[in-house]
């Protein structure tokens, strides 16, 4: 089992000393969230919050997601970093691709790069992106990433993308690890990403969606130890037990925090109590699991 830290919509000047805490502590990995802007109007839901509101998210200090992945891995030397999740329909993946082998090279291979369908309809609005038949051009952008990741001539014609025969230099292989709950992400995650990742909200989701995925792998004809990735939000991860019990369950990542992310208003607490907490997760947890 990997642990993975989750901390978001905090004091920008916390991330570095958070990413070392988490390092030192035994973390294997920090996930970066992304928000792109707060439009003053908007109907859409969270599908992750209970109550589906949005307002957390005001005036909450989000960094790009490759900067700052870049930036903590200058300061780290084994913490891997995964966007969670990176809305990715709503940019061109040739830039993408980009951005995502550059952090990789910069960070030695410590990035990943957690993707899915924004479920804010402004996000589509805004950068002047059709929302219509964003699933294929999601799944166009997937294929294009991984084929000009390779660094090798890749071309591509799609209904989407039209890319013409072309290399990037330097290549370096990015995992994708797809995010969202509904069937066709779930579906995506196995026949064109390396992972999925668990969004969080309603515990008892949790059990039908491993099942769901374990059918779609088995389906897909996908080994057992073919080194996809299963990230996952649970209280279970909590306790050694309850990551034993994820573990059995064909888990390969747990993502904790130790705070509750949907609260209106700014972060108040203070760096020191968030080390404190990464510290004693380590001590009644990580060290218990996989001890050195």
């Amino acid at each position: 089992m990997r642990f993975s830290y989750a901390e978001s919509m905090t004091d920008p000047s916390f991330y570095a000393p958070l990413a070392q805490a988490a390092e030192t502590a035994g973390f294997d990995t920090m996930v970066v969230p992304e928000s792109i802007c707060y439009p003053r109007e908007s109907d859409s839901v969270y599908p992750y919050n209970p109550d589906g509101s949005r307002e957390f998210l005001e005036d909450k200090p989000f960094l790009d997601p490759f900067a700052l992945s870049s930036a903590l891995g200058m300061v780290t030397s084994s913490l891997r970093f995964v966007t969670f999740v990176l809305k990715l329909p709503v940019r061109h993946p040739l830039l993408v691709a980009k951005q995502a082998t550059s952090v990789s090279v910069l960070t030695g291979g410590r990035f990943a790069l957690g993707v899915g369908t924004s479920p804010w309809e402004e996000d589509y609005l805004v950068t002047g992106t059709p929302s219509a038949r964003k699933g294929t051009r999601m799944d166009e952008c997937m294929q294009i990433i991984r084929g000009v990741s390779s660094g090798d001539w890749f071309s591509f014609a799609g209904e989407m993308y039209d890319v013409p025969e072309l290399k990037i230099c330097p290549g370096a292989p990015v995992p994708l690890l797809v995010g969202g709950h509904a069937d066709v992400a779930l579906r995506r995650a196995v026949t064109l990403g390396d992972g999925w990742m668990h969004g969080g909200g309603d515990p008892a989701d949790l059990p039908r969606l491993l099942d769901r995925l374990s059918a779609l792998r088995r389906e897909a004809g996908r080994a057992d130890d073919d080194g996809f990735e299963i990230h996952v939000i649970s209280m279970d991860a909590y306790t050694v037990d309850g990551v034993r019990r994820l573990e059995d369950l064909g888990v390969t990542d747990v993502i904790v925090g130790f705070r509750w992310p949907y609260d209106v208003g700014p972060d108040t607490e203070p760096l020191s109590a968030k080390t404190d907490a990464l510290q004693r997760y380590a001590d009644d947890v990580i060290a218990k699991v996989k001890p050195l």
